[in-house]
């Protein structure tokens, strides 16, 4: 998780968030969301890793959510870009329970914690 700046001019500020940002040019909401988190937390994932996608409507448009199981070492790779505060691992069940997660963002993690994509395995 990424704790966001504490800025007036961006949506919630200094809350907690996942990686994630505007489409640049023709790419895919997934190759955006591949970069961003690169840029975000240095992270290059293989966008056969994603095992889970969804997009729901906002005011403002699409908004599309992915998830991908990494092995736990790659938090050792994780090095916090030009945006943000701080980054944390946080158990899911605890960031979506956080007062200061991105409540849209919240919803989609409980959402997919139910979904098949995401094992019992996953919970220990």
């Amino acid at each position: 998780m990424i704790r966001r700046d504490d800025r007036a001019d961006i949506p919630w500020p200094d809350h907690w968030d996942l990686p994630g940002g505007g489409r640049e040019g023709d790419e895919t909401p997934l190759a955006c969301a591949l970069r961003e988190t690169r840029e975000e937390v240095g992270l290059a994932i293989a966008a056969a890793k994603v095992t889970w996608r969804t997009s729901y409507l906002r005011a403002h448009g699409r908004i599309w959510f992915f998830a991908a199981h990494l092995p736990a070492a790659h938090a050792e790779l994780v090095v916090l870009g030009d945006e943000g505060q701080e980054w944390r691992l946080m158990p899911p069940v605890d960031y979506i329970r956080h007062p200061r997660a991105v409540p849209h963002f919240a919803e989609q993690l409980g959402k997919y914690l139910g979904s098949p994509a995401f094992g019992l395995r996953d919970c220990v």
